[in-house]
């Protein structure tokens, strides 16, 4: 069975599973919980407790998990799985690596210490990002490396200018190196970002330095319809200049 967590601190949801796991609890816990969860349009952490009397789950119940959980994968921050079972442990750990939140495990004697780490404070955004609209460039300058949330809030900026404009003139990356991606989730949902603006956008300026930035654009143009160009770092206001079509060249 899975049952609610009550008395947990404000924007985290707690579950926790006993015994033998079937499709109905998802039906009558999990699912209206996330659904209530969405409503209301704030993310939030969640909290998968495995208590010590779980015994698995059932052939059905192992797909609703698969359905309910990247239905509603969104919704979410961060999530903690607390267990002491090896293979809930271990499959935590690979699924997490292509979810575009951040997941830590933890076991049953560190439940605390789980609840801690979904209420301590994000890090700043590894990837900040400005609008300059006299010359319809995005700015973008990542720091560290990337986190799929960080392109919901870039996404947030840009979808409504250019819903009004039609396109963004250009973008420029500025940093000292590029820095990565945090895990495979937040490389996919990059690529998805990419996917769903690359149309709309005239102009991309890597002004960064590293083998990355050399050599990212000649990768990049085969699959976006942008023109792209490097810059140094330094060239800042070069980059600007082009992306935002005042030079040419």
């Amino acid at each position: 069975m899975i049952e609610r967590i009550d008395d947990l601190p404000e924007g985290v949801l707690g579950l926790r599973a006993s015994g033998k796991l079937t499709k109905e609890d998802y039906a009558d816990v999990v699912e209206p919980l996330f659904e209530e969860t969405r409503r209301k349009g704030a993310k939030v952490c969640l909290l998968f407790h495995f208590a010590q009397e779980f015994e698995g789950f059932t052939p059905r119940a192992v797909w609703e998990d698969m359905k309910v959980g990247m239905r509603h994968v969104r919704l979410f921050e961060r999530c903690a799985v607390v267990s002491d079972r090896g293979w809930i442990r271990h499959s935590t750990r690979a699924i997490g690596a292509v979810l575009p939140m951040q997941v830590r495990v933890f076991e049953n004697a560190h439940l605390e210490d789980a609840i801690a780490w979904l209420r301590s404070p994000l890090e700043g955004p590894p990837l900040t990002h400005r609008l300059l609209p006299e010359r319809g460039v995005l700015v973008l300058e990542p720091r560290e490396k990337l986190r799929s949330l960080d392109f919901d809030a870039v996404a947030a900026t840009v979808d409504p200018w250019i819903e009004r404009e039609g396109k963004l003139q250009g973008i420029v990356v500025h940093a000292p190196e590029f820095p990565g991606w945090e895990s495979v989730g937040s490389f996919l949902e990059h690529v998805r970002f990419v996917r769903d603006h690359h149309k709309k956008v005239e102009r991309v300026a890597i002004a960064a330095d590293g083998k990355f930035a050399q050599f990212g654009p000649s990768l990049a143009k085969h699959f976006v319809k942008a023109e792209i160009r490097h810059f140094g770092y330094g060239e800042f206001e070069r980059a600007l200049a082009w992306a935002s079509g005042e030079e040419s060249d």
